[in-house]
């Protein structure tokens, strides 16, 4: 099956997933978490890649972002998983891949999800078990967005700076997001979209992303079935 060409708009968000091969560790120590993201710090600056939300997991990474030109997000992922390959497999004395593969990415509706995509994503430690609060884990954008926490990796969207006019207000509001649970439609959702390369957002959203990047952003509807003769 042929690739579909890598997403692009100018100002649209992007989710990205990028999982270890054979969804083994890719952070064993506080070390590595620390080294993926001054990786990820430096690339993104470099490649003009803003980042709005992120997770770092301990077999994979989740990125919300928005790339100022269209190798933003495709070189920001290859200058990191170059340089964290190598230091990886240099601390651990092991070769070759790391990666399961090509990165995955969508384009996000800004307008409908993007809040949502974000509660997403930092929520993952408490789906995975491994915290009772998103507040609880250190290794995500929570502590930037709903804690007041120094991290120069995020840069706030628009939608989320219009939560409140001043820094404690839109921390507040934010933190107010997660008192609500994401359904598991939304999870199922947001899954499905990532994975599958499709747009996340309503039909309108996805009918002007096709229109914007020349492919496919939702599955194919499925045609009409035949009628079945009623004759025996």
């Amino acid at each position: 099956m042929a690739r579909l060409p890598r997403y692009f708009v100018e100002n649209m968000p992007q989710h990205i997933i990028q999982r270890g091969n054979n969804r083994d560790v890719v952070f064993a120590t506080e070390e590595d978490y620390r080294f993926y993201l001054e990786c990820l710090g430096e690339a993104a600056e470099r490649q003009g890649l803003n980042i709005h939300a992120y997770v770092l997991m301990t077999n994979h990474v989740h990125l919300l972002a928005t790339p100022e030109h269209a190798q933003s997000i495709p070189g920001t992922m290859q200058s990191v998983g170059r340089r964290y390959v190598q230091y990886f497999n240099h601390c651990y004395q092991r070769t070759g891949t790391l990666w399961e593969g090509r990165y995955r990415a969508t384009l996000i509706d800004s307008e409908n999800y993007l809040l949502t995509c974000m509660r997403y994503i930092e929520m993952n430690p408490v789906r995975a078990g491994m915290v009772e609060a998103p507040g609880g884990y250190g290794w995500s954008s929570y502590g930037a967005n709903g804690q007041g926490v120094e991290d120069l990796l995020v840069t706030p969207h628009e939608r989320y700076l219009a939560l409140g006019d001043t820094a404690a207000e839109r921390r507040l509001a934010y933190r107010r997001l997660f008192r609500a649970s994401l359904g598991d439609a939304v999870l199922t959702e947001i899954r499905e979209a990532t994975n599958k390369a499709w747009a996340l957002g309503n039909e309108k959203f996805k009918t002007r992303v096709e229109q914007l990047t020349g492919r496919r952003a939702q599955t194919k509807p499925r045609g009409r079935q035949r009628k079945v003769s009623e004759k025996v």
